[in-house]
């Protein structure tokens, strides 16, 4: 793709890869022994092209879940904080794009559409923080980054990475049941510079639904449910 149009990538390097694609084996085998991890829907994923997984958020195993066991590698957008100390270096070398909530990362957007024009794959998390999981709200980041790139976008439904009533931090006892649903993927034509708002409001609004009859179709074929409110006060740091 081309990275010389508006936003330019020309000069924005590619996150690392060696150990996002040579290492998802062994670290497929790790998750798989701890919990059963059980994937749906996989054959929606497009096997090639930019793709934008759009999924709720849960608990703090979605992330892992999804970059390790996704049917294709995932450069998953990862709060800025998850990259202090030896699990920094394990992130960054593992291809994830560190980001700062609250505020427009620029250099995060940069990233992720040079990953998406080289045809690859972008992890989006749109409620923005841990919580219930139900999708009542989304950002619009996983829509304007569908809109620069033309990338399809598949909705993903996360349940059993969190127990009812348990930490927005914690992690499911080991052989807990943890399923990610994808859905049907929503096909998104490319928008020249610039982006319209109310483009961006109604692709955002689609990718909603689709993450909403995702959600309701994998709580019917699991079985599962959300886990619901974190502990009473508690927020996502």
């Amino acid at each position: 793709m081309n990275h010389l149009e508006l936003p330019r990538t020309t000069n924005v390097p590619h996150p690392a890869t060696a150990l996002l694609h040579r290492g998802r084996p062994a670290a497929q085998r790790v998750v798989r022994r701890a919990w059963a991890v059980e994937v749906h829907g996989a054959d929606r994923v497009p096997p090639s092209g930019p793709v934008v997984f759009a999924g709720n958020h849960i608990g703090f195993l979605d992330g892992p879940v999804l970059a390790i066991c996704a049917p294709r590698p995932v450069h998953a957008l990862t709060k800025i904080e998850m990259f202090a100390g030896r699990l920094g270096g394990v992130l960054r070398a593992a291809g994830q794009i560190p980001v700062r909530r609250g505020e427009p990362d620029l250099g995060a957007v940069r990233t992720s559409v040079r990953v998406l024009r080289d045809g690859g794959v972008v992890g989006v998390f749109p409620e923005g923080t841990r919580g219930p999981g139900e999708v009542t709200a989304i950002e619009p980041g996983a829509a304007y980054l569908a809109l620069v790139t033309g990338a399809t976008v598949v909705p993903v439904a996360f349940l059993g990475s969190r127990l009812p009533g348990a930490s927005l931090s914690s992690l499911p006892p080991r052989g807990s049941r943890i399923a990610m649903t994808f859905g049907e993927p929503v096909t998104v034509a490319a928008q020249p510079w610039p982006r319209r708002r109310a483009d961006v409001a109604a692709t955002t609004g689609r990718i909603r639904a689709a993450m909403l009859e995702t959600l309701r179709a994998a709580q019917t074929v699991t079985g599962m449910d959300l886990p619901g409110p974190a502990p009473e006060g508690e927020i996502e740091e």
